[in-house]
């Protein structure tokens, strides 16, 4: 963030990636709203766009990118967002996204160590985005699974950022939940917050299909993940290995893991049911008890 003297504070972010799917089109929508996020994360409104792609010299058909570009211009419009130029080079490998730049009130800006002992958890999509990424790359993917994640994966972080400003000084904390997963995000926020953070496991909301295809389907990602943020958990009660997996599952353009207050809680769930946000409550703040994450 950089504060301009008298006025809003700038926000910028980049993110790009391979493809996570076979339509190019979708492709460049859900690059699209991947990058976007960490603006809606912040609690800004992201304002304008350059595009970063790659791509082969040779084998690639100009169609393919044509969609690619053509799919994030949508979505960027979707946003209200000006697309202002970009940058390609030649590659081996397919990558595309944008970096983005955004405003926020420096005086209402969210970030993620702002978490306070009582606060309620909310989360605005389910995860599972990886396994079903994963299984996608080997035709395991019932269609039902790979829909319901395109979906998500391409639905703006919009109208649940919206939602928590809508609710004035609700919002202690506030990350979106992507490469580290779920624990892996949760657990930077209740580091930086100094809180432990406890996740009701049974309430977290699933992608369809996600759990069937966690066994076979474990990105090197996810593995990554648990090895590096396992010693900042533990468990109170037994849960199910395949659901433990997910809650490490990295994310593509994943929801937002807000801390609410919790005398603010109800006023939050009904501006996300406003918005036809679907903020599921997941859990709760307690002052540090020796782990960042417990799973309840």
């Amino acid at each position: 963030m950089y504060a301009w003297e008298g006025g809003p504070a700038l926000v910028q972010t980049v993110d790009f990636f391979t493809p996570i799917v076979d339509d190019p089109y979708t492709y460049g929508q859900i690059a699209a709203a991947n990058a976007l996020s960490d603006v809606y994360a912040m609690g800004g409104r992201p304002l304008t766009a350059l595009a970063i792609a790659a791509f082969p010299a040779e084998g690639l058909e100009p169609d393919v990118m044509r969609d690619v570009f053509r799919g994030g211009l949508d979505k960027l419009r979707e946003a209200g967002v000006s697309l202002l130029g970009g940058h390609t080079v030649r590659d081996q490998e397919i990558k595309f996204g944008y970096a983005i730049t955004g405003a926020v009130d420096p005086l209402r800006i969210f970030t993620n160590a702002g978490a306070r002992p009582g606060d309620v958890l909310f989360l605005t999509k389910p995860i599972g985005t990886g396994v079903v990424a994963t299984a996608i790359k080997f035709d395991r993917a019932p269609r039902e699974a790979v829909d319901a994640a395109i979906r998500s994966m391409s639905a703006l972080n919009a109208a649940a950022a919206d939602a928590l400003r809508s609710v004035p000084d609700a919002v202690h904390g506030c990350t979106d939940i992507t490469g580290f997963g779920l624990i892996g995000h949760a657990s930077e926020m209740a580091t930086a917050s100094g809180v432990t953070l406890v996740i009701d496991t049974a309430r977290v909301p699933l992608l369809p299909g996600a759990r069937a295809l966690v066994g076979a389907n474990r990105a090197g990602g996810m593995k990554t993940n648990a090895s590096y943020f396992d010693a900042d958990s533990r468990s109170s009660t037994a849960i199910d290995e395949d659901l433990v997996w997910l809650l490490y599952d990295p994310q593509t353009s994943g929801g937002l893991l807000a801390a609410v207050a919790e005398t603010r809680a109800a006023e939050v769930a009904a501006a996300f049911a406003a918005r036809g946000v679907a903020g599921v409550r997941v859990g709760r703040v307690e002052a540090f008890s020796g782990a960042a994450i417990v799973l309840a």
